[in-house]
């Protein structure tokens, strides 16, 4: 396959993606199972669809211009896991053609061929989970436009401009994942050790960058919301932790392939310096700052699973082609390759359709929303689960703000304070669910705390479960 993609020729982008459409057919015949992220998307775009501004009537913490897109895909096609799936698959296709064109095109390797994009488009079936339309996916597109905008930099006399739209784009990348904006600072350290630019520059790059997150904090000041933004968002960041929701072992076993071949092609460059330009070099070198900042982004994810680490494609990617250009033996460089696309592909399908009984590696189950508690008759009927198993919201609507538990316990795990009870009773007044699920055990003392609240509420047959009188 190395050798069939050696060649550099526009009909090799069709290549590209009829081998990422063939990835991808077997889930046409065998849909994958619904994530809890997923269902959280799809609520948070249902409810800004209806109305609700996010952040004040939808207390969740996905950054503003992901949630954006849920709204218009929740506007087009409703609640579509399919909808997620396929939107994914354009931004993925357009991330293998503009990484592919980018390397090729600036000569960022000594040859030019397609392997960049085919093991871009490798690198991004990571799991089953990235296979849908997370803010990372959203968020790596602008770090990649960035990347490309200041590369071409690099080869110009001086520094031009155009590093304004590095910071726009990184700008936008944080408000499609806040974590993202860690990125400022690669942008920032290589402008400053690999260009001329002046300090006027650095400040059209810190200002591209503060200009879409202040039209962001304009728009909430102007909606009477912005505390609600900074709790909600900009706090979260650093609070917001969804630990159930983290599969440890599912995360080792996607990357250990992916990221051994990127660091041997990291270290294959100490075998072979002298083949390399200084541009070529200095590439070398930014690509390695954006590997250091995307381990920055770690600490701030609220829960680890794969579709979290798509930050870290472009570099593994990057490296990786170092790699298997430096391999001087061809027989070789193929077999290595053919054992990569075996040993990826085995844990991408084995975790998606379990293709062997009794190995459970990489399905996610901590992140599949489960059968819900409610009796099955129970539909389209408002509800408020208290707790991070959202799966009863599936065949039915979100009532009250309080759709991230994380963000809830501001006032659910605080009802000793006056102030909490006071908010947590104006939202149901607002907005009152029929159904209540509380699987953290706080609603006795809602009641005992807003008796109104507890004569409106009764206890059903099933434990955690109270009905609207």
């Amino acid at each position: 396959m190395l050798s069939f993609f050696r060649t550099y020729a526009p009909y090799q982008y069709i290549s590209l993606m009829v081998l990422l459409l063939i990835i991808r057919i077997p889930f046409l015949i065998s849909p994958l199972p619904l994530l809890i992220p997923e269902l959280n998307w799809m609520l948070v775009g249902e409810q800004m669809s209806q109305g609700y501004l996010l952040y004040r009537d939808i207390w969740d913490s996905v950054s503003p211009l992901s949630a954006l897109v849920y709204r218009v895909l929740h506007a087009l096609f409703g609640r579509s896991q399919g909808a997620l799936h396929a939107m994914a698959t354009v931004v993925s296709v357009f991330q293998i053609v503009y990484f592919n064109y980018v390397m090729n095109n600036r000569d960022v390797y000594p040859d030019r061929n397609f392997w960049p994009g085919l093991l871009y488009a490798l690198f991004l079936h990571l799991s089953f989970d990235c296979l849908t339309l997370s803010p990372v996916l959203l968020s790596t597109s602008f770090l990649l436009l960035a990347f490309g905008t200041l590369i071409k930099q690099l080869e110009r006399q001086g520094v031009t401009d155009e590093v304004f739209e590095v910071g726009i784009y990184v700008g936008l990348a944080a408000l499609c994942y806040l974590p993202s904006a860690v990125f400022i600072i690669w942008a920032s350290a290589s402008l400053l050790l690999f260009t001329g630019a002046t300090f006027r520059q650095h400040s059209l790059t810190l200002f591209g960058f503060a200009f879409p997150v202040a039209v962001t904090v304009l728009f909430y000041y102007l909606n009477d919301s912005l505390d609600d933004f900074n709790r909600n968002l900009l706090a979260s960041v650093f609070r917001v932790r969804q630990y159930a929701l983290s599969d440890y072992r599912a995360l080792i076993v996607s990357l250990i392939v992916p990221l051994g071949i990127g660091v041997l092609g990291f270290f294959s460059l100490f075998n072979s310096p002298n083949r390399y330009v200084n541009f070529q070099q200095r590439c070398q070198q930014i690509m390695l700052f954006w590997a250091f900042a995307a381990v920055l982004t770690i600490a701030l994810m609220p829960f680890i699973a794969p579709m979290g680490f798509l930050i870290f494609v472009p570099p593994m990617a990057f490296f990786a082609v170092l790699y298997f250009m430096n391999v001087r033996k061809a027989w070789l460089a193929e077999l290595t390759f053919t054992g990569l696309v075996a040993l990826m592909l085995g844990i991408f399908y084995q975790g998606a359709l379990g293709i062997l009984p009794g190995i459970n590696v990489g399905r996610l189950d901590k992140l599949q929303v489960k059968p819900s508690p409610l009796p099955g008759d129970i539909r389209n009927q408002k509800l408020l689960v208290i707790g991070e198993d959202l799966s009863a919201y599936w065949q039915n609507r979100p009532a009250t703000p309080y759709l991230n538990w994380d963000l809830a316990k501001y006032d659910l795990r605080n009802l000793d304070n006056y102030e909490a009870v006071v908010n947590v009773y104006a939202h149901f007044r607002e907005d009152p669910p029929t159904y209540i699920i509380d699987r953290e055990n706080v609603v006795e003392k809602l009641f005992q705390r807003a008796p109104a609240l507890g004569a409106m509420y009764r206890p059903t047959g099933t434990p955690g479960v109270y009905q609207r009188r």
